[in-house]
């Protein structure tokens, strides 16, 4: 009997259905023993315990991805993006960027219409559970605030909308990404400190102690219950006589904002939590244990992702997430956060489950919010991410070359880093070509300009022309672009929450702009040439110049899939006095893979200018400032 309750408890919980209830001719095992009488009764309970929140049945999980370097992946922030639905609209307040706005959905497909004009393929979405309504006056808009992991988040709709996302999506050959967490719980318990029950801040004194000028003064220390700083040990109760042992944690009942226990309710167990406060460097790698055992900054509560029984719920929700909606794959938040080893358990227990059903080529990436190269590339290894957000190469390219007008030698320097850093060999199970050949993280990185966590491009770098450049090089490289919301309409805002704006209430679904109308013909080049999708990378050109020199700003690089090459050149200076730059510096022209005489026309500008390949396999390339060219043979 209570193997039967316990099926029936998550089956309410959402755990289990996708198993125990809608797998055709499977029925809960019953005990022997029990009269008719009690099963009948039991059975009728738990059907009803299934299907009374959902009506509609589970779709048949289907493998929708070819290549994922095919792919252009669209984040999008559903708050933000579309209001289609106004009987989810809950404590919406517009007029300020820490509330909720109300897009949902439904607001999605109803703009499907408008993706697909652009031509993104995939859809990046915010977390679809429950999140905390509001901490500190701030909406937990964006979805990282977990509450209830199993459960729809009704600000954005319910699970039938969410399928019915995901199945319109796939009718436009469209896919659908879910952002996951793992890592915490959002500020649902303090730690009671001083024994009192309550949440209190403490104002406190430790002694006498030397000023930079020599001279004594008292150090007086603030903590507060909610949000500690970090302690090895374990957040310590202290009261005036001293210490007392570890500080028991208080669960918040405030169920107005949707500040509860957890669920499912083992995470209201205190030992699944690392409960040792907040991390002080959240953004280094020095102190590794603190990093991923510490709190989130903001009280966001570090789950223990070290303990199996974590582990196994943590598979159970996140595949049951799948089962549910035939999504297609992870974006993963605060990996860096958590024990590294629970990736190489993690992802090839998701990627089995799920291909046992029918999906295959699930893909798993990550973001590891770090400058470090080599830190982000640790997440790649054998048996564990598919690939990462690319933040070094959005720091030293975006930023600093496409931005700040750098160098493009930079652009180089981090291309050769790769195989020292990134998995060079494919997952286990992982994804793969269209031939079924696995892809590498090495050539699956996920390349983007700005997002939710950073300020955009244009807040720092307010011309658009750089912007443009910058999405030229972003939608012809290799790798998987994703390309932010509001991007292609020039959206400027700075950091958190100004960057994340509203997109209807901001005429964001205009067609006829400049950004919008380049965007889409990258992109539109990029379905049509392979080589920009599938293409090695094989740098011909960059330049340590950065002023009037006749190469300055210049890179360039041919892709080359299946006997076809592309030559893409693009002049990331903006400075140039001279009308174009060029591959050229002093005489020495650039070496091609193409034959002498062999003449090449710009896709991009409708087929002109057009340049030949000397004698010598060598040819120049101007480019104007902050332009590009797309080059194939006639």
């Amino acid at each position: 009997m209570n193997d039967l309750l316990k099926s029936s408890r998550h089956c309410c919980s959402f755990l289990r259905c996708g198993q125990a209830c809608r797998a055709p001719g499977r029925v809960p095992h019953v005990p022997g023993g029990w009269s008719l009488v009690v099963v009948a009764m039991v059975l009728a309970a738990f059907a009803t315990a299934c299907f009374t929140v959902d009506h509609t049945p589970a779709p048949e999980l289907t493998t929708e991805v070819e290549d994922w370097r095919d792919e252009i992946i669209y984040q999008i922030l559903v708050d933000r993006f579309s209001n289609g639905d106004p009987s989810t609209d809950h404590n919406v307040n517009t007029a300020s960027l820490t509330a909720w706005h109300g897009g949902d959905w439904q607001g999605i497909i109803d703009r499907l219409d408008y993706l697909e004009e652009l031509g993104v393929t995939t859809l990046w979405i915010s977390p679809p559970f429950t999140v905390v309504e509001e901490d500190a006056g701030i909406a937990g808009y964006h979805g990282y605030w977990p509450q209830n992991f199993v459960r729809a988040n009704p600000h954005f709709g319910d699970l039938a909308t969410l399928r019915r996302l995901v199945e319109e999506a796939h009718d436009r050959d469209m896919k659908v990404i879910l952002d996951v967490i793992v890592n915490h719980i959002g500020q649902l318990f303090y730690y009671d400190i001083n024994l009192n029950g309550q949440p209190d801040e403490h104002v406190e004194g430790s002694g006498l102690v030397y000023d930079e000028y020599g001279g004594l003064r008292s150090e007086v220390i603030r903590t507060t219950e909610w949000d500690p700083d970090y302690d090895p040990r374990g957040i310590q109760a202290r009261t005036s006589l001293g210490e007392a042992g570890d500080a028991p944690i208080i669960w918040v009942d405030k169920p107005e904002l949707n500040r509860m226990p957890p669920k499912p309710k083992a995470f209201q167990n205190p030992e699944w939590y690392h409960r040792r406060g907040r991390v002080v460097t959240p953004w280094g790698w020095e102190i590794r244990e603190m990093v991923e055992t510490a709190d989130f900054p903001g009280g966001l509560k570090a789950i223990d992702t070290t303990r199996q029984d974590v582990r196994d719920e943590m598979v159970d929700i996140w595949a049951w997430w799948i089962e549910e909606t035939n999504a297609d794959g992870f974006r993963i938040d605060t990996v860096k956060h958590v024990e590294k080893d629970f990736w190489s358990e993690f992802a090839p227990r998701i990627r089995e489950r799920l291909s046992e059903q029918g999906k295959e080529n699930f893909l798993m990436f990550g973001e590891i919010f770090d400058g470090n190269d080599a830190v982000i590339g640790r997440y790649t290894a054998p048996d564990k991410l598919d690939s990462t957000f690319y933040f070094s190469h959005k720091y030293q390219v975006f930023d600093d070359v496409f931005g700040r007008g750098g160098p493009t030698q930079n652009i180089e320097n981090l291309y050769n880093q790769r195989p020292d850093h990134y998995g060079t060999s494919a997952q286990p199970g992982g994804i793969t070509d269209a031939d079924g050949n696995g892809i590498a993280p090495t050539e699956a990185l996920v390349n983007f300009i700005d997002n939710h966590d950073v300020a955009r491009f244009l807040f720092y770098f307010p011309e658009e022309d750089r912007l443009r450049a910058a999405l030229f090089y972003l939608l012809t490289m290799d790798g998987i672009p994703c390309i932010y919301y509001g991007t292609e309409q020039d959206f400027d805002g700075g950091n958190d929450p100004a960057n994340r704006e509203n997109m209807w209430l901001n005429d964001g679904f205009d067609t006829s702009g400049e950004t919008f109308r380049h965007t889409r013909r990258l992109i539109e080049l990029r379905k049509e040439l392979a080589p920009l999708r599938r293409g090695d990378f094989q740098i011909r050109w960059v330049t340590p110049r950065t002023g009037d020199e006749q190469d300055a700003g210049i890179v360039a690089f041919e892709r080359t899939y299946q006997g076809e090459t592309v030559l893409v050149v693009v002049n990331a200076n903006a400075e140039h006095t001279s009308e174009t730059s060029a591959t050229e510096m002093g005489g020495g022209a650039m070496d091609v893979s193409f034959s002498p005489n062999t003449q090449l026309v710009d896709l991009f500008d409708d087929g002109e200018p057009t340049y030949t390949v000397d004698g010598n396999g060598q040819v120049t390339v101007d480019v104007p400032p902050l332009g590009g060219r797309i080059l194939v043979e006639r």
